[in-house]
């Protein structure tokens, strides 16, 4: 009768984060610029509360160059998403 010996042998698995450095970077960026978006179209104080203004309501800053800022914002997400690391 032959005796058989298993030895467990411990393969040994590297262990790397989902992304690289550059793309927490690009993703940290991502999220200032949506940040600052989101900071633009809240606008800024109103001296009187019981009075509504339309101009600052619909001001440019409000209606275009916000929203182009979030999406700027979100496009440098999908980039940091999507982009591989240098090897």
């Amino acid at each position: 009768m032959i005796k058989e010996t298993k030895h467990a042998e411990k393969a040994v698995i590297e262990e790397r984060p989902v992304f690289a450095k550059d793309n927490y970077k690009f993703m940290l960026a991502g999220m200032v610029i949506t940040v600052i978006g989101f900071l633009l179209m809240m606008g800024g104080y109103n001296d009187d509360a019981t009075k509504f203004k339309p101009e600052e309501v619909y001001s440019f800053q409000r209606i275009t160059l916000a929203p182009i800022v979030i999406l700027l914002g979100l496009g440098v997400e999908v980039f940091a998403i999507m982009r591989r690391p240098k090897q």
